[in-house]
């Protein structure tokens, strides 16, 4: 039987599209040991860059919110890590600028250490999965493997951390990465699909004693990071009305400083083009919330100067309260790299890419256009949990296992498991390789933030 695909979903469809026996798949793999040996994985000259990492990272500004930008650029200059989680378009100019496997999956495109946390479910159970995907598009998988295994130096050397656990962080997780690729390898379709790594596995870091407490712990911080519990901590009322509670510059009412601003409008107008692209069933949900109160929003570091817009609704009984995130969406750095995405906007690229990686999504994800801009929506929060690097350095090289197993199997889910397998191997040639890569490029990001700080002394870059 063949079934007819929409245009946008073809790139993803060749895949799945015929059943190729798995020696040729396998076969595939090793072939693309032609194209870019694995030694050659743990390459690293500054020489064949191509650009300039400063330039790099200015020229992003340019389509951001002018008065945001200096907040950006202060963010980016606190540290080495901070630095590396704004500078998603250096590093794919720079894996861009060296021959790639072509095996392709669909790259979450930003995995460094912290973007991977937990979720609810639509079930309302813990899963620990990706969370970030504004970069998502299908690219070669060694450039998620690498962002992410260097991430791992870079947090290590932020944390204080000895050189020997960097290295024994990435040694493990390039370990449990090619373990986990070769059982999905020979792994049923039904089965990776349906596989979820649940908050039990992250309590397994911590000793016997501790679990039960660190289980207490992480229920209570995800039952609080819901809509109820945003709406007793952002939320005061005013004139008999609910209203979020300005904290400038990271949430403001842009109307009250900007005279004639229509922030509210466009919010308005948003969630109306948003809400024709749900399903049916979230569609009836959505029509019992009512528009309540919108601030303009600052979050993370490589997002800063997006437009960005926290939306209050209530529920027809007056009582109950759910926030929903409004955030711009641009192209991916990846994109001028690997060509343009299928899909029509932006939006539909990020949560197109974030149901294919997840193992289950929020119900309320939906995208839209408006007025020349692309956007995405979704649950403020929602249960939420993301780690931080003062709760895992002391766990660091089990933690980046578990994220390791995510990883592959996000690949596992958008690629093909099998060639992966085959180009990668049953011993360590490949392991020792992306050590090496993570390392020297942890000590590239060093010195491009130093770039940064020198260029903010001398007055250059403004923050």
């Amino acid at each position: 039987m063949t079934l007819s695909v929409p245009t946008a979903e073809r790139a993803h469809r060749s895949v799945y599209a015929s059943a190729t026996p798995m020696g040729k798949r396998r076969a595939s793999g090793r072939a693309a040991r032609g194209r870019v040996p694995r030694r050659r994985l743990g390459d690293w000259d500054p020489a064949t860059r191509g650009h300039d990492a400063l330039e790099t990272v200015l020229a992003q500004n340019e389509t951001r919110v002018p008065d945001l930008v200096p907040i950006r650029m202060s963010r980016m200059s606190a540290s080495p890590w901070t630095y590396f989680r704004g500078a998603a378009a250096v590093m794919a100019a720079d894996l861009a600028a060296a021959p790639h496997t072509g095996i392709d999956v669909q790259l979450c495109g930003d995995a460094h250490v912290l973007n991977f946390g937990l979720w609810a479910t639509p079930e309302r159970q813990l899963s620990f999965d990706l969370r970030d995907f504004d970069e998502t598009v299908r690219g070669p998988f060694e450039w998620d493997l690498k962002r992410y295994l260097a991430s791992l130096v870079v947090l290590a050397h932020d944390s204080g951390l000895d050189d020997r656990i960097a290295v024994a962080a990435v040694r493990a997780a390039s370990q449990a990465y090619r373990a986990r690729i070769a059982q999905y390898a020979t792994a049923d379709e039904l089965t990776i699909w349906y596989d979820v790594i649940t908050s039990d596995e992250l309590l397994e870091l911590f000793a016997p004693e501790e679990q039960e407490q660190m289980s207490v712990r992480l229920t209570k911080r995800a039952r609080r990071r819901t809509s109820a519990g945003a709406a007793r901590k952002l939320t005061h009322v005013v004139d008999g009305q609910l209203r979020i509670v300005d904290d400038p510059p990271t949430r403001v009412h842009i109307s009250e400083i900007v005279p004639g601003d229509r922030t509210a409008e466009l919010a308005a107008e948003t969630l109306q083009a948003y809400h024709d692209s749900l399903p049916f069933e979230r569609r009836q949900l959505l029509d019992r919330f009512t528009l309540v109160d919108v601030v303009r929003q600052v979050v993370g570091v490589g997002s800063v100067g997006m437009q960005v817009y926290l939306v209050l609704l209530q529920g027809r009984n007056g009582k109950e309260p759910l926030f929903l995130q409004i955030k711009q969406a641009g192209p991916s750095v990846y994109e001028q790299f690997l060509g343009p995405s299928p899909y029509p906007g932006h939006g539909q690229r990020v949560i197109r890419g974030k149901r294919l990686i997840q193992a289950a999504s929020d119900i309320f994800l939906g995208w839209t256009s408006v007025r020349g801009f692309d956007f995405y929506v979704r649950q403020f929060r929602d249960m939420k949990v993301i780690p931080n690097g003062e709760l895992i350095s002391p766990h660091l090289v089990p933690f980046a296992e578990r994220c390791a197993h995510v990883l592959a199997r996000s690949h596992a889910r958008t690629g093909d498991a099998t060639a992966i397998a085959g180009y990668i191997g049953k011993r360590r040639r490949f392991d020792e390789a992306v050590v090496e890569f993570a390392v020297a490029y942890a000590d590239q990001t060093a010195h491009d933030h130093q770039e940064l700080v020198a260029a903010i002394a001398a007055g250059v870059v403004a923050v």
